[in-house]
């Protein structure tokens, strides 16, 4: 792993702990304790993290380090960093000149709003460890600045701190061990090193209320911190913090055991509360749950791993959400309606909705009657508002293929808009649309007719219409701008879900095998495909600079893990799906991922990647759809 590799500790509310291996908070994001107000939005940063050094009779050494600006590194506890782990939550080792060393671990405690911190240390007659927590009481997006209505005010109630940073801002508890001594301050002008590289607001002040002092030659540091939007019922007033941290350490530890594998318990990390139900949050630290993201990303995470009550849990808090045909593709964070702009979220919630009830009947889960009868409902909702047509000029065609797009409007996964200009509009018929939607008509032609019609129908006219014999691969879109007969020729990913990574593939034989083989020659890199073939109109060959330029790179080139899952479905697929194909894919395609699963987000699989060496992990380090599309085509070919 790289010393500035992240690790992300979830806590199934949508709030969690994240930082880098060696320490520095490199993003706005990064903190100790961060809070859902509002599961799984509304998010705000409480303490950011701390400064943190011991006191010994052979000296003075740090064991946090901070950015500062112009670029300055202090203090350097990074320097006496020898070990880290962040199995089955985080853990450092620092060793120090005559032997001495001092360990740290720590972890959230799941589905409450708290982080447990713990420190030891041995080699030494004397030592004493000293914390001063950076507190900011935020937005999670914004940044602070030093200012008179924060409050650096601690409030003493035994061995109860408590933190009233703003009055719009949840209290910070924190249950510790140690000797609080008031020293109020601000910390002035932390930089966050990846902010300034995608060229956003990257200085930020910081409160600094006081010093926690423990003796850790009688026993070890303990430091848990809360917020009072959820807080375990153990934190109180009376309560002992070493028998605390205890309890919460073995309930999370006897938790995350239960699990099948380091994978499975990184796939729950994006399984979250929502109203009465759970969603899935579509990556970390910034994104919340989007339709398009949740519906992908639950057959890997949840059914892959056999989590059948979590995925009708998932699948049904959506299908209350269902209006004219679609299903929103974004809850905002806060303050505003749910955004129904995307043509392929109620679609893949048909392919969920399909592969679950399959499942359901074949494990014979407790599904009952009613439950069965609402996603049937929201199955059916989502099919007949399409083939009648509804918002964004969405609506079956007459050779039963699917229309859809207005100009202004970006409706497939190929979303990216800065002000007015959509990058790739791909108004018509886009060639993964069509896959969803024969997809989805299959689902519902099990119980209904008339979906067998126009299934039978679109699979014509796709088999008719969509392959580009020229370049031996599928259009990307067909009349295009609803303009009969014309063809978008780029060369992108989204073909390859006609060959694979859905239920139904629509594309067979000789052509299937052509697809396959022009996707791996043209978009295949170590960490996904590309978006966009070299050489095409637009291609971006690195996703950096301001917005954007990013975001005009962001499906121009820019590689997407998620797309790994359907290439290697389909690269098996047209090999007959024997067990050479699977192993030879397994070599080439999935040993590669696995490893490269501690470059960025530690035990996790990143967004994006640049589309050229040396294909530099981008975007979200966390991803829930790129993990689980990995972990999908294991199980499915293990």
């Amino acid at each position: 792993m790289h010393r500035n590799s992240e690790w992300l500790e979830a806590d199934g509310l949508g709030g969690y702990a994240s930082g880098t291996v060696c320490g520095v908070r490199t993003r706005r994001y990064h903190a100790w304790l961060l809070s859902s107000r509002n599961p799984p939005t509304d998010r705000v940063v409480l303490v950011n993290g701390a400064d943190v050094w011991i006191e010994t009779e052979r000296g003075e050494f740090p064991l946090s380090v901070q950015q500062y600006a112009p670029d300055v590194l202090a203090p350097r506890g990074d320097e006496f960093l020898r070990e880290f782990d962040h199995e089955p939550w985080p853990r450092w080792r620092w060793e120090f000149p005559g032997g001495g060393v001092v360990t740290c671990e720590l972890h959230v405690v799941h589905q409450f709003s708290a982080t447990v911190l713990r420190w030891e240390a041995t080699g030494y007659k004397r030592v004493r460890l000293f914390v001063r927590p950076f507190l900011s009481g935020r937005d999670y997006h914004g940044l602070l600045r030093e200012n008179r209505e924060t409050s650096l005010a601690t409030e003493k109630l035994g061995p109860l701190l408590r933190w009233e940073t703003r009055g719009d801002m949840p209290s910070v508890v924190a249950l510790a061990n140690g000797r609080w001594r008031d020293e109020p301050l601000w910390y002035r002008n932390f930089i966050y090193a990846i902010e300034r590289e995608r060229q956003l607001d990257d200085t930020e002040d910081l409160a600094a209320p006081g010093v926690m002092e423990y003796d850790l030659s009688v026993e070890e540091g303990v430091l848990i911190l809360g917020s009072d939007t959820a807080l375990p019922n153990e934190i109180h007033e009376d309560a002992d913090p070493v028998t605390v941290a205890d309890i919460l350490t073995e309930r999370e530890r006897t938790r995350r055991a239960a699990f099948a594998s380091p994978m499975d318990r990184a796939a729950d990390a994006y399984i979250v509360k929502r109203g009465g139900g759970r969603t899935i949050i579509a990556g970390y630290p910034w994104f919340t749950d989007w339709g398009r993201d949740t519906f992908i990303a639950l057959r890997g995470l949840c059914l892959a791993t056999g989590r059948y009550d979590v995925a009708a849990e998932i699948l049904l808090e959506w299908s209350l959400v269902v209006s004219q045909g679609m299903l929103p593709n974004r809850f905002p964070d806060s303050g505003e309606s749910p955004e129904y702009n995307s043509v392929d979220a109620s679609l893949w919630y048909v392919v969920a909705c399909g592969e679950f009830l399959a499942v359901a009947d074949a494990k014979k889960t407790k599904l009952n009657d009613v439950a069965r009868g609402r996603l049937r409902f929201a199955i059916e909702a989502i099919l007949d508002g399409y083939a009648g047509g509804t918002r964004y000029g969405i609506k079956a065609d007459r050779d039963g293929l699917l229309m859809c797009g207005e100009p202004g409007w970006q409706l497939t996964w190929m979303d990216a808009k800065v002000g007015d200009w959509v990058v790739t509009p791909r108004i018509g018929k886009p060639v993964e649309i069509q896959a969803l939607w024969l997809n989805a008509l299959s689902v519902g032609a099990q119980w209904r007719s008339r979906w067998k019609v126009m299934l039978d129908m679109g699979q014509v006219a796709f088999s008719e219409q969509f392959w580009n014999e020229k370049r031996k691969c599928l259009f990307d879109v067909i009349d295009v701008d609803g303009i009969s007969g014309k063809k978008d020729q780029s060369v992108r990913p989204n073909q390859i879900l006609a060959v694979g990574g859905l239920p139904r593939a629509l594309v067979e034989g000789d052509r299937a095998r052509r697809v396959v083989e022009t996707v791996e020659a043209r978009l295949l890199t170590p960490w996904g495909l590309r978006s966009l073939a070299p050489g095409e109109k637009g291609y971006h060959h690195h996703y950096t600079g301001g917005i954007l330029e990013r975001d005009g790179g962001y499906h121009q080139g820019t590689a997407w893990g998620w797309l790994m899952g359907p290439f290697i479905d389909a690269w098996i697929r047209v090999r007959g799906g024997t067990p050479a194909a699977v192993s030879d894919a397994w070599g080439a395609f999935v040993e590669p991922l696995l490893a490269r699963m501690s470059e960025a987000g530690l035990g996790h699989l990143p967004e994006i990647a640049d589309a050229e060496p040396p294909h530099t992990p981008r975007g979200c380090p966390f991803q829930a759809w790129s993990l689980s599309e990995l972990i999908r085509v294991m199980r499915k070919f293990e």
